[in-house]
């Protein structure tokens, strides 16, 4: 099986879709030799913000020494992106080979695994085998049925800011999503959670005090912000100062989980020193989250955030870095998200606004979605590709001497990427 092969095979299971349960990777894993038992693991689950987390914990393990892997989903451009080591992702070559191996397990189930079991067992055999002395884990989807969950007890787990989302699977309600994303945490580990009120966090303390788990929460009113502009964010934090590029707020209550986490590992004998915790930080890359990819004529930001939460932290940070600027937005949603409120909330910000369908089977048609924006833009249309959206959306930008900012849906945010030649 060559690299392609294995991507048409993993992905030929896409059809089985979420299937959440731990039976199937459970038996897909023993057959594998139980490679989870092998690593340490951070487990991060939660509805905005978990993979800003991750990729800054990932940073900063990495800048203290530690072989560090990293999985999380979905990916942007190439599906290798999913599972990096050290900031490096997997080979193509690596990637055929685990699959393989997969494949024969796989076939011989009862129950064949799905797509994202099957990745979940690639990424872990090869962390196992590359001998990584931890893994920063994102959840999938939800936390307590979700494939990342057959690990043993997590030297910490992290529950990022919780939010309505997935509501048909995990519940309508934001107690029930809590109790299925605090799933993760096991008897006798440590969490840390970001702080939040009302009943997600009455839910989250309730399991922790049930799984005799030490509950940690960052105090967001300990942040203090010392510089803040589109080119980074300083800020303190319970008397230390840190530097991050990632801009808005909420990156800011994100870094101090991060901090919160660090702080537990510590805890546990993890050698992470100041300057280590530093440079990880100041050094973070994760795109495609209020990312500026392009600074004069017009300026162009990318954000790939897809529910109500993100509508309002992007909204949020459009209004504190580009406060007086014109803006063209370009949007393509996914029609099981709640597009009707991401558009309420951010609609009337943009003077013109540029729709396109994303490259997905669950796709909300551009069409439908532009009528949403017509009461609130002047001048609303409709095109074929991303990349014609990206040109039209940039030539409405110069003509009215504007800013474009994407958002809407991840599957657009790769071939946007692509467009200012990044990868």
């Amino acid at each position: 099986m060559d690299y392609k092969q294995a991507l048409e095979y993993i992905n030929g299971a896409s059809w089985r879709g979420s299937r959440l349960g731990l039976e199937r990777i459970s038996e897909l894993l023993a057959r594998l030799g139980n490679p989870q038992s092998e690593l340490k693991f951070v487990h991060v689950a939660g509805t905005n913000g978990k993979g800003s987390i991750c990729a800054m914990l990932a940073s900063v393990m990495r800048r203290a020494g530690f072989k560090t892997g990293l999985y999380t989903s979905p990916y942007l451009r190439r599906f290798n992106e999913r599972m990096q080591i050290n900031g490096k992702q997997i080979e193509d070559n690596t990637l055929a080979e685990i699959v393989t191996e997969i494949q024969r397990h796989a076939d011989a189930m009862p129950e064949h695994p799905t797509e994202f079991e099957m990745m979940t067992a690639a990424a872990l055999r090869w962390f196992a085998d590359s001998g990584c002395d931890i893994v920063i884990l994102e959840v999938g989807l939800g936390g307590r049925y979700d494939a990342t969950n057959v690990i043993p007890c997590p030297e910490c787990c992290v529950i990022a800011n919780i939010g309505l989302d997935h509501t048909a699977i995990l519940g309508g309600t934001l107690s029930e999503i809590a109790y299925e994303k605090a799933g993760i945490i096991k008897y006798g580990s440590a969490v840390v959670m970001y702080q939040q009120f009302g009943e997600t966090m009455e839910v989250v303390r309730d399991v922790c005090r049930e799984m005799s788990a030490e509950l940690y929460v960052p105090d967001f009113d300990d942040i203090s912000v010392e510089f803040d502009s589109i080119d980074g964010q300083v800020f303190s934090y319970r008397g230390a100062s840190y530097a991050i590029p990632l801009l808005g707020e909420h990156q800011l209550h994100n870094a101090a989980t991060v901090l919160e986490a660090v702080s537990v590992l510590r805890k546990l004998g993890w050698d992470i020193d100041d300057e280590a915790v530093e440079s990880g930080l100041y050094s973070v890359a994760w795109p495609a989250r209020f990312e500026v990819l392009h600074t004069d004529d017009p300026w162009f930001v990318l954000d790939g955030g897809h529910n109500p939460q993100c509508a309002a932290a992007l909204r949020e940070c459009l209004e504190h870095y580009f406060p007086d600027s014109k803006r063209v937005a370009l949007v393509g949603v996914l029609k099981d998200k709640d597009y009707k409120s991401i558009a309420a909330t951010l609609a009337p910000l943009f003077d013109a606004c540029v729709c396109v369908t994303p490259p997905s089977e669950r796709a909300l048609p551009a069409e439908e979605l532009a009528e949403l924006f017509k009461d609130s833009c002047r001048e609303v249309c409709v095109v074929d590709t991303v990349e014609d959206g990206v040109d039209l959306a940039r030539d409405i930008a110069q003509e009215h001497d504007a800013m474009v900012c994407a958002f809407g849906s991840l599957y657009i945010c790769g071939q946007i990427r692509s467009c200012f030649g990044l990868r």
